[in-house]
Parts: C-alpha cells; sequence; structure tokens
C-alpha cells in the first residue's frame, strides 16, 4: 500500500452495457482515497471512452501491452496493486480469467496480481446461468477469487433477471472489505446462507402497530459480506431503514408470523442461517378491522391484549434437533445463529444474559450486543460478544456493522468447514 496515496486499486472494466456504473465506482474510490488505475478491454471503451477514465482516475488509460512498454504494465500494474476488480465482468471475462488467457492488458493483469481480486459479474441471465459461466465461476472462486453474485432486475431493453451489476456503492464496500481483511475471501462460495433483518411491526388496527426500533443496519451488512464472500443469500426482510443489497433474493415480511414461514422455507436447504431480525415476541390477540378510536370516557379506551409470538430461532434449533436424529449424510441441518439485543438489570449483566439466552436457545453462536439509547438499534456501529456453544468467547469492539459482520462469518465458517469441508458445485447454479 502506498503509504502517499493510499491503497492501490487497478479497475478492469470489461465491454458489456453496465460499462458506464464502472465510472461511478471509480469516482466512489478515488473521493474515499483510493489511487485507482483503469485497465478496459478494447471492447468496453465502445462503451465509455478512455478519456472518462483518464479524467475522474487521474492517470493514463491504456488497454495494450504495448503503451508504455518500457514501463512492462502488464507485470507491474498486477504485482504492485493492493486489489484488482472488475466491474462489469462480462461471460467472456470470465472465460477468458478462469482459463488463463493474455490476449490484452487487463487479463495479463489477472495473471500477474498478487493481491485480491474482486469480479463483479453483468449479462444476460441466460448467459449468467449457463452451465459453461458456472463452471468458469466455480473455477475462479476455487482459486481465491472473489466473485459476487449478480442482482436480479431491469437488463438492457426490457428483460428482467438475474444478471445485472450490483450497485456501484455494494462493490466498493466488498472492495473495502477485502482491502481491510489484507486477505483473499471466497470462503462462503457455493454455500446457501439466510439472513433474517429489520424490525417485525405487530399491527393493531389498520393504521397502528406495535414496533420496535430496529433498522436493519446489521442484517443488511451480514447479507452484503455474506455475498462478497461468495454465498448465496436469501434476507428475509422486515421493516429496513436502509436498501437490501441487489445481489441477493429478498424475501419482505412484515409480522413475525411472515417472517417465521419465510424462514423456515428458506431454512430448509440452507447452509447457515443468521436470526439478526428484531422479532416481536408479543401481537395482539386481535386486530381491529377499522381504526380504534378514542371514546368519551377514559375509562372504556380499550384494552390491548398480547399473545406471544413463536420464538423462530427455538423451531430452527429443534427441527435441526429432529432431523439430526434420522441420521444420513448432512442430516445436521443449517449452522444456526442467534442475536441478543441485551440491558443489564438486577437479576444479571448484559454478558449473563446472553450466557443464559445461548443455552436456553441451543444454537451455535449467539451475537450479543448491549442495546440502549445511542446503542446498538439505528446506529452506523456496533459493540458484540460472539458466544459459542463451544465455550467460546470473542469480543468485537466498537465498529462498523460491516466489521462486525465479517466477524461474524469468520465465526461460522469453522463451522461449515466442520460439518461439510467442501461444497460440491453444480454446473447449473454453481451451488451445491
Amino acid at each position: 500500500m502506498s503509504p502517499a496515496r493510499g491503497p492501490r486499486v487497478v479497475l478492469g472494466v470489461a465491454g458489456g452495457i453496465a460499462a458506464y456504473k464502472a465510472a461511478v465506482l471509480l469516482r466512489e474510490l478515488t473521493e474515499s482515497g483510493h489511487d485507482v488505475t483503469v485497465v478496459p478491454t478494447a471492447a468496453s471503451e465502445r462503451f465509455v471512452g478512455r478519456a472518462t477514465f483518464e479524467a475522474l482516475s487521474g492517470h493514463p488509460v491504456a488497454t495494450d501491452v504495448w503503451t508504455g512498454a518500457e514501463q512492462v504494465p502488464h507485470v507491474r500494474l498486477g504485482r504492485h496493486a493492493d486489489l484488482v476488480v472488475v466491474a462489469p465482468a462480462t461471460a467472456d471475462l470470465l472465460a477468458r480469467a478462469a482459463h488463463g488467457l493474455a490476449d490484452d492488458l487487463l487479463t495479463n493483469v489477472l495473471l500477474t496480481a498478487t493481491c485480491p481480486v474482486l469480479l463483479a459479474p453483468a449479462m444476460h441471465t441466460e448467459m449468467w446461468q449457463h452451465p459453461a459461466v458456472q463452471d468458469n465461476v466455480a473455477l475462479l472462486r476455487s482459486r481465491g477469487v472473489t466473485v459476487l453474485e449478480p442482482a436480479s432486475g431491469r437488463l438492457t431493453g426490457a428483460d428482467t433477471g438475474p444478471g445485472r451489476l450490483p450497485e456501484p456503492s455494494e462493490i466498493a464496500a466488498a472492495c473495502r472489505r477485502l482491502l481491510g481483511s489484507g486477505a483473499r475471501r471466497s470462503d462462503l462460495a457455493g454455500r446457501r446462507v439466510v439472513v433474517s433483518a429489520g424490525g417485525t411491526r405487530e399491527p393493531l388496527d389498520p393504521v397502528r402497530f406495535l414496533g420496535n426500533r430496529s433498522s436493519g443496519r446489521q442484517g443488511v451488512a451480514l447479507a452484503a459480506a455474506a455475498a462478497a464472500r461468495g454465498a448465496r443469500v436469501t434476507l428475509v426482510a422486515a421493516h429496513l431503514e436502509v436498501p437490501a443489497p441487489s445481489a441477493v433474493r429478498v424475501v419482505p415480511v412484515g409480522t413475525a408470523l411472515e417472517l417465521r414461514d419465510a424462514v423456515v422455507a428458506a431454512a430448509a436447504d440452507a447452509d447457515a442461517v443468521v436470526m439478526a431480525a428484531a422479532v416481536a415476541d408479543f401481537r395482539p390477540a386481535t386486530r381491529a378491522e377499522s381504526k380504534i378510536k378514542k371514546s368519551e370516557d377514559p375509562a372504556r379506551d380499550p384494552v390491548v391484549v398480547l399473545e406471544r409470538n413463536p420464538d423462530v430461532l427455538a423451531e430452527l434449533v429443534a427441527a435441526r434437533s429432529t432431523t439430526s436424529a434420522g441420521g444420513g449424510t448432512g442430516a445436521r441441518g443449517p449452522v444456526l445463529v442467534g442475536f441478543a439485543a441485551e440491558t443489564g438489570d438486577a437479576s444479571g449483566s448484559v454478558l449473563q444474559h446472553g450466557r443464559a439466552k445461548l443455552a436456553r436457545k441451543g444454537c451455535d453462536l449467539l451475537v450479543l450486543n448491549e442495546v440502549g439509547e445511542g446503542r446498538g438499534f439505528a446506529t452506523a456501529t456496533n459493540a458484540v460478544v460472539l458466544l459459542g456453544a463451544d465455550g467460546t468467547e470473542r469480543t468485537v469492539p466498537e465498529s462498523s456493522k460491516d466489521v462486525v459482520a465479517d466477524a461474524v462469518w469468520d465465526a461460522v465458517v469453522p463451522m461449515l468447514i466442520a460439518i461439510t469441508p467442501q461444497v460440491p458445485q453444480t454446473p447449473e447454479t454453481g451451488a451445491p
């Protein structure tokens, strides 16, 4: 890393219509202190001219190995970079990278890079789902390359489906994550994970509801981190105050009962389930069909009767125990992670309450955080203690929720490896 200029990033741009978004990514990286050199393919210059990239990066741009040959750019750029990111990475670029072709400057850089490499695919749905492309993605991931899952949405023309380039802000966040870790991380490649996020809302009447202060930021950070590490992510999203990552499957829910149904369905073939949502413990026993109004006599004001919501995490643990009792390969079920937002009281400290909850729930990992005014909910930072069922304990001091998310996955990955050391890839999906 250059002490004068900040992290050195090579931004590769392949020849797809999403190449225009590379300019937005370039601006975000440079404005956050990264020293970025753009290496486009010749085809990408038919979408965005090199003058745009030169103006935004402050560096000359070349597509071939002959320009500035005296500086040996095809070797120097890869060796000296702290990160190489390609956005968009087309089907053609993925194929050339997977098979070690070196027919332009960008593919030479990919072969000589000794730093983390991040590829952000973008192409039509049929291309992304083709067995050849999925085989190339699996091969790249097996070599330690981080290949993001594409987003699902509007493509060229009227087409929609998976294959859309993730938003530049999400790619930039994945870049920062790799630069911060200092290592290649595709350790969730081929895994299916489920994350719940946000706060549920239990309706009193058509206007009012019982809710909580959860913004969903931590759950969204967990989903984004898992996707950046190669997982296929389902995000069961209750009320969110932040946008969901584009490169994940989102299942919107409102109430605790809806969240329970969505999580149980998604967990059926998941490798890990992280219950980061703030799920209401209680709901109104009845929901008024029309708005509840004040009466003239305060003594006649309505009384709200509450009933318990199901304990989703406890149900997942119980279902896993039942499955494990049946035996067979893969019978154990997913790694289960719970969250505990606690406050200390006369009966015990936050840590004591967390340990008791871990024992009561029976999950593999409990993420414990103290909540209160300005802590935990609706903030950009979090401080947690990771309590393992095996007695391990790790404190994550106040950090960004992205950092906390990676710490959680760092704890989950060894558990996944212990259960299923190798994850087979299928040509159709690139996942087990």
